[in-house]
């Protein structure tokens, strides 16, 4: 089973750190990242019969903008941090974007922050950008935006942001490559008697001991970040591998099924996540109300909600929190995601799919409620 969780993933989050993009703060490895690039572009392209979708977070613009500014130590002063990380980005996009031009493929920078993740309106954007670039067959490239974050300059890592994103498009898997071969039970450089794990469950709890615990080594970018991100990442459904950056054709032979370094297996389907966490919601901040042939449609054929079916809207909600869909005598029928503000839902009532755009002035899709972010009751 666990050699098909790559080879089956058709969403796929990759993540390398700053020692391997810069090998070891040298300034930006070009042959590291055209060779990731070559492989990132034979799966977008599907050479082995399977086209996938993949994202690039990629650290490194600060190491970067240490070497174009000249500098040999790195900074303590946040603001010259921010500085070599605005002149290291221009760098670091460069080179993806020349890369993977290279090989056929368009890329796009995208710069984020865990606030930017946290609000929820900059979340669904943030997303439907991302899943919009994925559709039309560009690798977006993601770094943290260092030059407007303190914190995450501070506490390193791009870890937990390549478990975020891959929260955010809902990956099968995330990747993350490292200076190691991937997790053992101790430091291998300090522990000879050290055991490679190959496989284990996220989450683990004893997988945050064997790094050190959480209190010791977050934020040095070392192996506990990882197990951390894993098990943030295992929240909506995605498996983590760690493995080794350098291995050769490392993402084209794990997608083809081939077991390298550790594989920390998520415990529920990404689907069951999403629609549990949906469910699982007890404070709702509003509902819409629908007619029989709405019900119909949700409840025997699994389609989307769409706002001719809606009668009326109850409650005050905003875009992107879960709400209840009704019917007419009031019984709860589902539960999802808004795609739109209850204010903007009363306009819709009653309207055509076609209206959006002229009742709101833009559209965020056609339904009300995707069926991929709602749970029917009883399904």
């Amino acid at each position: 089973m666990s050699s098909n969780v790559l080879r089956d993933a058709h969403r796929i989050v990759v993540k390398v750190g700053s020692s391997l993009v810069t090998n070891e703060g040298r300034g930006l490895d070009e042959a590291a990242i055209e060779e990731w690039s070559r492989q990132l572009a034979a799966l977008v392209n599907g050479e082995d019969g399977v086209k996938r979708e993949v994202i690039m977070v990629s650290s490194g613009a600060i190491a970067e903008g240490m070497k174009r500014l000249g500098w040999s130590t790195r900074p303590t002063e946040v603001h010259e941090l921010q500085a070599a990380a605005a002149v290291g980005q221009m760098g670091l996009a460069q080179m993806y974007e020349t890369k993977l031009r290279g090989e056929g493929v368009p890329s796009a920078q995208v710069l984020l922050t865990h606030a930017d993740l946290a609000d929820r309106e900059r979340y669904l954007n943030a997303r439907t950008t991302l899943l919009t670039l994925l559709q039309l067959g560009v690798v977006p490239v993601i770094n943290e935006n260092d030059t407007v974050v303190v914190d995450e300059i501070r506490f390193g890592d791009n870890d937990t942001l390549g478990a975020l994103v891959a929260n955010l498009v809902e990956a099968d898997a995330l990747v993350i490559l490292t200076d190691q071969r991937g997790l053992y039970s101790a430091d291998p450089r300090k522990n000879p008697d050290a055991r490679f794990i190959d496989v284990a469950q996220a989450g683990n709890p004893e997988l945050e001991a064997m790094a050190g615990g959480a209190g010791l080594s977050i934020g040095t970018g070392g192996m506990i970040t990882k197990i951390l991100a894993a098990k943030r990442a295992a929240g909506s459904g995605a498996s983590t591998v760690i493995a080794w950056g350098r291995e050769k054709d490392v993402l084209l032979r794990l997608t083809r099924g081939e077991s390298i370094g550790t594989l920390l297996l998520a415990n529920t389907h990404k689907m069951q996540a999403r629609k549990q966490w949906i469910a699982d919601h007890l404070q709702l901040r509003g509902s819409v109300t629908v007619d029989a042939g709405a019900v119909s449609k949700l409840r025997d054929e699994g389609k989307s909600l769409l706002p001719i079916g809606m009668i009326a809207v109850e409650g005050d909600f905003s875009r992107g929190e879960v709400i209840a869909v009704r019917d007419e005598d009031g019984a709860e029928i589902a539960r999802g995601l808004a795609s739109y503000a209850s204010a903007e839902a009363r306009l819709l009532c009653r309207k055509s799919s076609s209206e959006i755009e002229s009742l709101l002035g833009y559209s965020a899709g056609p339904e009300m409620m995707h069926r991929d972010n709602m749970v029917v009751a009883g399904h």
